[in-house]
């Protein structure tokens, strides 16, 4: 079973740190692929991403949240959204985002729906040559 990043990733990088087969890779261009990827593939599903992802953005495919209820203040990311978000990552580098949205207090996002797009940046995207 993978992990899947989620709508929820602002690109912060600190998982990328702590993966110890360095399957995950930022999608590029950014504004095809606005989150961070982890190879399906190369995963060894060892868990070391997941409390370091300062956004809780990365889930084991099985516990992807549908629905996913929002504490408010979260921004999503999405091919499609026009809002922006401006932060910093993890390294303190900044983070510019587009095709963000800042969701409301008890607002329900089906996060499902970012499990495909984690697959396809490694079959058919720019992620397929990404980890040669």
């Amino acid at each position: 079973m993978t992990h899947i990043i989620t709508s929820l990733c602002l690109r912060d990088s600190g998982c990328v740190d702590v993966c110890p087969v360095e399957c995950i890779v930022p999608g590029i261009p950014q504004e095809q692929w606005p989150w961070y990827y982890i190879d399906p593939d190369t995963c060894i599903d060892c868990g070391a991403c997941i409390p370091e992802c300062p956004f809780e953005a990365i889930f084991t495919e099985d516990e992807v949240p549908s629905p996913y209820v929002a504490q408010g203040g979260e921004y999503i990311s999405r091919v499609g959204l026009t809002g922006h978000y401006e932060g910093t990552n993890h390294h303190g580098d900044a983070v510019v985002l587009d095709c963000a949205r800042q969701l409301e207090a008890g607002e329900e996002v089906d996060f499902n729906d970012d499990i495909q797009p984690n697959y396809d940046f490694f079959t058919d995207g720019p992620g397929y040559d990404a980890l040669d």
